[in-house]
């Protein structure tokens, strides 16, 4: 089959494509990529999808051959929990929700997902050599960050999310930097949560 025609593929660019227009750091650093000839996708680290059924949402990844990654199994973190799904020659696929009953109740993926639905990526995450650094120059660039890299340095995975960007007033999209050693592929609870934590703009608001 031609690449073009491909659903997954199609998936994929279609997605990272809407992505990039609401999201200006992401277009930003994608504009930046495409004037060297490489562009965003080969170095999107993970996907970012919300929903309120994790399991009902993996369906379409499921069906395009996506393998929920077993060896992560599920991650639980303080109100929400999420499970990875891998197709080898694409961007890991991090689905996330808020638990069931009073322990999710307060999370914000439930105003998201209301607000937004679960067919557009919340996030999408780059690979950079040095968070720092990349931090650094997203700043020479305009582009604000949310709250302080999480992940001592020296460690196995660091993050930093860019402020959100905003559609009709609310919260939309953020992009993510992260910074990889020794073929870490998990995501780290105790990060996830100050990710998580780092863009909210207000009470009840993310």
């Amino acid at each position: 089959m031609n690449w073009l025609n491909d659903p997954c593929e199609k998936m994929m660019t279609e997605r990272i494509k809407d992505y990039l227009a609401n999201n200006k750091a992401a277009k930003i650093i994608a504009e930046r990529l495409d004037q060297t000839g490489t562009g965003i996708r080969p170095i999107v680290d993970h996907v970012t999808v919300r929903t309120l059924n994790v399991e009902e949402s993996a369906k379409e990844f499921l069906n395009l051959g996506f393998v929920y990654d077993a060896k992560l199994g599920v991650l639980e973190y303080e109100d929400w929990w999420a499970k990875v799904y891998r197709k080898n020659g694409y961007p890991a696929v991090f689905i996330d929700q808020p638990f069931e009953g009073k322990r999710g109740e307060k999370n914000v993926i439930h105003e998201w997902v209301s607000t937004f639905g679960s067919k557009t990526f919340h996030h999408i995450a780059i690979q950079v050599g040095d968070v720092e650094v990349a931090a650094a120059q997203f700043k020479k660039l305009g582009i604000e960050l949310a709250g302080e890299i999480v992940g001592e340095r020296g460690s196995d995975l660091r993050q930093v999310f860019t402020k959100p960007d905003m559609k009709n007033g609310k919260p939309f999209t953020v992009l993510e930097i992260a910074e990889r050693h020794r073929g870490y592929e998990g995501f780290l609870p105790p990060q996830a949560n100050k990710l998580m934590e780092s863009t909210r703009l207000k009470k009840g608001a993310y």
